[in-house]
């Protein structure tokens, strides 16, 4: 089998470039749909803005005799999930869009809910069931941009790697709880046991 010499009109790339400046990043050999493109990196963006204040709020209230060790892994998620919205807000304005940072609607955006959970292991479930969410909706964003935007497609498999990351960390650490026996929920009082013999 012959292979395909590579030709590339290298004058009209040069001509082009300097015609469209003002559009940045955006060439003529650009073929996604890139308001839609947009749409949905807003949408990721609300999605991991969400994670970062759930995993922020569980690592501050994380309580237990593991709390310790889960705590770091929430914060340290939170930290990945932060960098993920930066790299998806940089990669909006290269496409000449507007990252949607306002808090109005942020919920209704995100992909993933903001839930609270009880307790640590109620926490993690809340956080596995949000990067499950996560995995599928990102999946579904690689498999509709395809072959027509290569670097929001390669940014988002980069992203949904380590959201399919945070899902295993999550998994192992409540599996490892489980045979720690960490109760499921906080232990409640009981009331002081009778003395015999006093009514």
């Amino acid at each position: 089998m012959a292979s395909k010499p590579f030709v590339s009109d290298i004058e009209n790339i040069r001509k082009r470039a300097r015609e469209h400046i003002d559009k940045g990043a955006i060439t003529a050999g650009y073929n996604g749909d890139r308001e839609t493109v947009i749409k949905l990196l807003n949408q990721a963006l609300a999605t991991e803005i969400v994670c970062v204040l759930r995993y922020k709020y569980h690592y501050y209230m994380a309580k237990g005799i593991h709390a310790k060790s889960v705590a770091a892994e929430f914060l340290e998620h939170a930290n990945e999930e932060q960098q993920h919205a930066d790299w998806i807000a940089e990669r909006i304005t290269q496409l000449d869009g507007e990252p949607n940072l306002s808090p109005e609607g942020l919920l209704t955006r995100s992909h993933s809910d903001y839930v609270e959970g009880e307790d640590l292991v109620d926490m993690l479930k809340e956080d596995l069931v949000a990067e499950r969410i996560a995995i599928d909706s990102y999946r579904e964003i690689v498999n509709y941009i395809g072959p027509s935007d290569p670097t929001t497609r390669r940014l988002m498999e980069e992203i949904l790697a380590v959201e399919e990351e945070h899902a295993e960390d999550l998994a192992t650490l409540l599996d490892n709880l489980g045979k720690k026996g960490e109760p499921a929920k906080p232990a409640k009082a009981r009331p002081p046991a009778k003395k015999p013999g006093k009514g």
